[in-house]
């Protein structure tokens, strides 16, 4: 039994609606099924004709679309999204080929409180399995990939109650090395998500197939970018663990940029805890005061446990590095910048930081007892 299948049931059971995976994978408001099978076609064809005459058919009447769910409206996002990126692709901005698209993104953005435009989420975790999958190509890589990140999801949802719960408590608290033990659980899906990228998705076949795909259309002069897989928001884990108060400039801005595009939920726990005090600097205060002084076990404990997910994070991001470096390399680069925003260099500072930051919870060795001459020994 897999991570997946512990977490994920548990979703469906909450009142968050963007958790009830399965109603949204089966929902087909738009009646899309039978044209969105034909895009990777269209695609493969660059027919930019027949996607904009798709993209016009599956315009829905307004006053339907008002009553919409939030499940229904956010299967409509997923679906019209697939023409959006495909547009895009062969060089059209989706809005101005289709004007009457952007009343209904709007629409859809604010019924689900989300970006006007499809983002991960919808892209992998809201696409439905087997027959019905959306997609660009239609090609095995490209499930795959969309695969590789679905199965982050539960985890991820599961790590931020985790360090959500780490953020109200002290290091001396037994409950901070179980939360941090929890989320190293959790955040261990990242790197088999990453390691399974790497053993069925090819850089060639992302960089100079699928990677184009992903790139950001205008929305009433916004740019909203395609659904990246670095939308996926590690960084909240990052938050409270260190990033809230020992971040950079750069990914501070990077962070400001992305944060758009989570869950409302995600944002409002961003939101709150974004002026905190990390675990990291908790640690390192005690540490500080604990100076010339036995280490509590549970100060050591919490070191530990705060170390081993650092250690997991910098194992996620050098494998990231190694696979952007071969995507964006000289001989296939088509771009500057990864799909979420990103250069390769920022990705290098970021497990940077990471590295710097698990320097700093290294539990002090306790003092040595000082001992009399040899004489006065008992």
């Amino acid at each position: 039994m897999t991570l997946y299948d512990l977490v994920a049931p548990g979703l469906e059971t909450r009142g968050e609606p963007r958790y009830r995976i399965a109603e949204i994978r089966a929902a087909d408001p738009l009646a899309a099924d039978g044209l969105l099978a034909a895009v990777p076609v269209m695609n493969e064809t660059a027919d930019v004709a027949a996607l904009t005459v798709a993209l016009r058919a599956l315009m829905p009447d307004a006053d339907r679309a008002a009553d919409w769910s939030v499940v229904e409206a956010l299967a409509a996002m997923r679906d019209i999204g697939i023409l959006l990126g495909s547009l895009k692709r062969h060089g059209v901005q989706p809005v101005a080929a289709v004007p009457e698209v952007l009343p209904v993104l709007e629409l859809l953005a604010q019924r689900t409180d989300m970006v006007p435009r499809d983002t991960v989420h919808h892209y992998t975790t809201w696409n439905p399995l087997g027959a019905r999958r959306r997609t660009y190509t239609g090609h095995p890589m490209e499930a795959d990939l969309q695969d590789a990140v679905r199965m982050t999801f539960p985890s991820l949802v599961a790590a931020l109650e985790t360090c959500g719960r780490l953020a109200r408590l002290e290091p001396y608290d037994p409950g901070f090395s179980i939360a941090l033990d929890r989320t190293a659980q959790y955040v261990q899906s990242m790197v088999d998500s990453i390691d399974f990228t790497l053993a069925h998705v090819t850089p060639e076949y992302f960089a100079t197939v699928l990677r184009p795909y992903f790139e950001d259309i205008d929305v009433a002069g916004h740019a909203y970018l395609g659904p990246a897989a670095a939308q996926v928001p590690l960084w909240l884990v990052d938050l409270t663990l260190w990033q809230c108060d020992r971040s950079n400039p750069e990914y501070d801005g990077f962070l400001q940029d992305s944060v758009q595009y989570s869950l409302p939920s995600w944002r409002a726990f961003h939101a709150r805890h974004a002026g905190g005090v990390s675990a990291v600097s908790k640690l390192s205060a005690a540490f500080s005061w604990e100076s010339g002084h036995h280490v509590p076990p549970q100060l050591t404990a919490s070191a530990l446990s705060l170390a081993r997910v650092l250690r997991i994070l910098k194992t996620f991001r050098a494998r990231h590095i190694g696979i952007a470096r071969k995507a964006y390399s000289d001989e296939l680069r088509q771009y500057d910048q990864g799909s979420g925003g990103a250069p390769v260099a920022l990705l290098r500072s970021i497990l940077d930081l990471t590295r710097e930051n698990e320097t700093l919870v290294r539990a002090p060795r306790a003092p040595r007892a000082h001992r009399g001459p040899r004489e006065d020994r008992s």
